[in-house]
């Protein structure tokens, strides 16, 4: 059983180091906590549960706290991919719920598993979401001054559990200030995969990602053979190409833990029951 989580980048130009130690100790808690659940529960279960904390820590963008769109609105998207049903479920710019994480989890047993706008919102309505606004002070004055600190965010997690099935989860509240209907990688294939073999989540630029193809990538190509650290090599210098910024965690069917990231810095940490591995 092991688990890795990320919660978007840390730039250090526009980030103090205040906010750093915050993130470093909030990420090892939400990690310890995910740790514990994922003993007497399933890769999928966890992935969710370690989202659905992270989407409740104003820290990060996604769920409260998440980035305001142009029009003053917060949309949010997630997704949730089963590696061993090989099935995956997301909503897409939902606005007004608590946790997005957690409507892509009910859908999972839709045959329609990706909705998106008032769809996803009449759905998550009719299962028990309760109307709720994401936003903080913080957002709303980011917004007013136009500021775009912080706009890389987004949270996921990768895990594999006790009878060695793997699930990812993502989740994002957007980069801040996009066209309206800006489609995000978080609940796509290229933000959010998962097989028998592999599971990986994203964070970064959303275009970037999806013109990358990073986690589909990434878990076709330890399917077809490749370590876990050279289908992210190979992964990201084709992402250089383009000179895209992303980071990613993923974890192998072999318990193998990896991430990286194409510029710096990602924020993440990693738990076996044993060691911490947290960013510096």
């Amino acid at each position: 059983m092991k688990l890795i989580i990320h919660g978007g980048f840390f730039s250090e130009s526009d980030q103090s180091h205040e906010v750093k130690v915050a993130k470093q100790n909030s990420l090892k808690e939400i990690a310890s906590k995910a740790f514990d659940f994922l003993k007497n529960h399933s890769a999928e279960e966890t992935v969710v549960y370690a989202v659905s904390l992270l989407e409740d820590d104003s820290l990060f963008n996604a769920g409260i706290g998440s980035q305001i769109q142009s029009d003053g609105k917060i949309r949010m998207s997630a997704s949730l991919m089963n590696g061993e049903t090989q099935k995956f479920s997301g909503v897409i710019n939902i606005e007004n719920v608590k946790n997005p994480i957690e409507v892509a989890q009910v859908l999972m047993k839709e045959d329609d598993r990706v909705l998106g706008g008032n769809g996803a919102k009449k759905y998550a309505t009719e299962y028990g979401f309760q109307d709720f606004s994401t936003e903080i002070p913080q957002r709303r004055k980011e917004y007013e001054e136009k500021l775009k600190n912080g706009g890389k965010g987004t949270v996921g997690c990768v895990a594999i559990d006790a009878h060695g099935n793997l699930a990812a989860a993502t989740s994002t509240g957007g980069k801040g200030f996009e066209l309206v209907g800006r489609i995000s990688d978080s609940a796509t294939v290229a933000g959010n995969y998962a097989n028998q073999h592999c599971a990986v989540s994203c964070t970064g630029v959303g275009e970037d990602i999806v013109s990358n193809a990073t986690a589909a990538k990434i878990v076709t190509r330890v399917s077809d053979g490749m370590t876990i650290e050279h289908a992210f090599d190979r992964t990201f210098l084709e992402l250089k190409e383009i000179d895209g910024f992303a980071g990613a965690i993923g974890i192998d069917k072999y318990g193998n833990i990896f991430h990286k990231d194409s510029y710096p810095k990602m924020v993440f940490a990693s738990f076996d029951g044993e060691e911490f591995e947290i960013f510096e």
